[in-house]
C-alpha cells in the first residue's frame, strides 16, 4: 500500500494506492488535530503498522503535517512539484487536473520508482534546529543586504556625506557608527551642525572605544565639506524617508547578531561540533549552515560522492554520442553551496595544502570559482570521511605530500 497526500493551505486530499495501481481509499482531512487522526486511522484500516508502516509522497518537505507524520516514524518522500507534473502527464495527456488525481499521482511515484526517491532524513531534533537558525540568519543577512541597499540608494540622492564619511569602512552604512550618525542627523543640513562633541558622543553610543577623538574630527571635516544639496523642503522629506528605512536596516542588523547568536549556541550542544569546527576556514556559523543542511542521519548520502553532488561541488557530465561536455553542477542545495564558497575561501588562508590545491587548479587553467569548487569539493569529501569515522581534519591526510608552500603561508 502507498499513500499520496496532495498538499494544500487548510486541507490535504489522500489517496491510498495498491502495489497493482488500483485505488484502495481517498479522503480529504482539515489541517489539524482531527485531521491528523483521521490520516492516520485510514492507513491503520488499510495495513499500517509499526512494523511495517505505509510510505506517504507528499510535495513538501515542511509543515506540521509533514512534521507529524515524520514523528510516527513512517518514511516521508518529499517529491519535487516539477517531477510530480511529469508523472501526472504519464497517465493523462488531456491535462486535466484536480487534487485528488494529484494525490492518487504522488502514491503512483512510490509504487513505481521509489527506489529512485529519498525519504526525508532522520536528523535528530537538535539538527533540525540548528537548521532552523541556521537558515534563518541567512535569510537576516540576505534581508540585511536588501535594506542596506535601499537605503544606499536614497542617500546617494541627497546625502553623498554620510556614503563618503564610511566608503572605506567594512561595513558601510551598516556600521553602527553610520547608522546612529543617521539617525541624529538624517539630513546633510544637520549633520553639518554637529560639532566635535556631538560626534565623539554618537561613535561611544555606537560601541567605539579607540581613536574616538580623530575619527570625530574626521567626520566633522567630511560632513562639513561643500556637496550637492537638494532643497530644503525635498531634503527634510527625503530625511524621513531615511528614518524609515533606518528602521528596517537596525531591525535586520539585531535579527541578524541575535540569530547569529542562537545557531552558534545550538551548534556547540552538537556532538559535530568539534569535528566540523576542526576544519581550517569553517568557523563556527559557517559550520551550523553546512550542519544544519547535511544534517546528522548518516545513512542520508551513501557515499562522499553523494553529497559531493548535494552539494554541486561535484561536476556533472552530459555524453551524446561522439560528444562529451562536463559541466558544473547547477541543481543542488543552494544554501549549502554559498556555505561552501565562503568555507573554501577562508580555507586558503588556513590551510597550506588547500592554498596549494587552489594553485594547482588555477595553474591547470580553472577559472577563480571553478578552483574554488574543485577545493570545496575535496573538503566536503573530507568532511563525510571524518563524520563517518568520527575522527577530527587532520592537513596531513587531507593534503599530503605538498609541493610547495606559498610565501604568505611560509611567512
Amino acid at each position: 500500500m502507498f499513500c499520496g497526500i496532495d498538499w494544500a493551505e487548510d486541507h490535504h486530499d489522500i489517496a491510498l494506492v495498491t502495489d497493482h495501481g488500483s485505488l484502495a481509499a481517498k479522503l480529504r482531512i482539515t489541517d489539524d488535530v482531527e485531521g491528523l487522526n483521521q490520516l492516520l486511522a485510514l492507513l491503520a484500516e488499510h495495513g499500517d503498522t509499526p512494523e511495517e508502516p505505509i510510505p506517504v509522497a507528499i510535495e513538501t518537505s515542511r509543515g506540521l503535517l509533514v512534521s507529524c507524520l515524520r514523528a510516527t516514524g513512517r518514511p516521508v518522500y518529499a517529491i519535487n512539484p516539477m517531477a510530480v507534473a511529469r508523472y501526472r502527464e504519464r497517465h493523462s495527456v488531456a491535462r486535466k487536473k484536480s487534487d485528488h488525481l494529484d494525490a492518487m499521482t504522488l502514491a503512483n511515484i512510490l509504487r513505481t520508482d521509489m527506489a529512485a526517491h529519498r525519504p526525508l532524513p532522520a536528523d535528530s531534533d537538535l539538527a533540525r534546529a540548528v537548521a532552523v537558525l541556521a537558515r534563518a540568519q541567512q535569510d537576516a543577512v540576505w534581508d540585511r543586504v536588501q535594506a542596506a541597499n535601499k537605503l544606499r540608494s536614497h542617500l546617494r540622492e541627497y546625502y553623498p556625506a554620510l556614503l563618503a564619511a564610511f566608503a572605506g569602512t567594512r561595513e558601510g552604512i551598516c556600521a553602527p557608527a553610520a547608522r546612529a550618525l543617521l539617525a541624529a542627523a538624517p539630513t546633510p543640513a544637520q549633520a553639518a551642525r554637529l560639532t566635535a562633541a556631538q560626534l565623539r558622543s554618537l561613535l561611544k553610543r555606537a560601541g567605539r572605544t579607540r581613536g574616538i577623538n580623530a575619527e570625530a574630527q574626521r567626520l566633522k571635516a567630511i560632513l562639513r565639506a561643500d556637496y550637492l544639496h537638494q532643497p530644503p523642503l525635498v531634503e527634510d522629506a527625503m530625511g524621513r524617508q531615511a528614518l524609515a528605512l533606518l528602521r528596517q536596516l537596525d531591525a535586520a542588523c539585531a535579527s541578524c547578531a541575535d540569530l547569529e547568536t542562537a545557531a552558534v549556541d545550538s551548534l556547540d550542544q552538537h556532538p559535530d561540533a568539534e569535528i566540523l569546527t576542526s576544519f581550517p576556514g569553517l568557523g563556527k556559523l559557517t559550520a551550523a549552515r553546512v550542519l544544519g543542511e547535511i544534517g546528522d542521519d548518516r545513512s542520508r548520502f551513501a557515499d562522499a560522492r553523494a553529497l559531493k553532488a548535494y552539494a554541486g561541488s561535484a561536476p556533472v557530465t552530459r555524453a551524446s554520442g561522439k560528444s562529451t561536455f562536463v559541466i558544473h553542477r547547477r541543481v543542488k542545495n543552494q544554501r549549502l553551496a554559498a556555505a561552501g564558497y565562503s568555507w573554501a575561501f577562508s580555507a586558503l588562508t588556513a590551510s597550506p595544502g588547500a592554498r596549494i590545491h587552489y594553485d594547482r587548479r588555477r595553474e591547470a587553467g580553472d577559472r577563480h570559482i571553478a578552483a574554488q569548487r574543485n577545493l570545496f569539493n575535496r573538503l566536503i569529501g573530507c568532511l563525510h570521511h571524518c563524520l563517518a569515522t568520527r575522527q577530527l581534519y587532520s592537513e596531513a591526510i587531507a593534503f599530503p605530500n605538498p609541493t610547495t608552500v606559498p610565501d604568505s603561508q611560509a611567512a
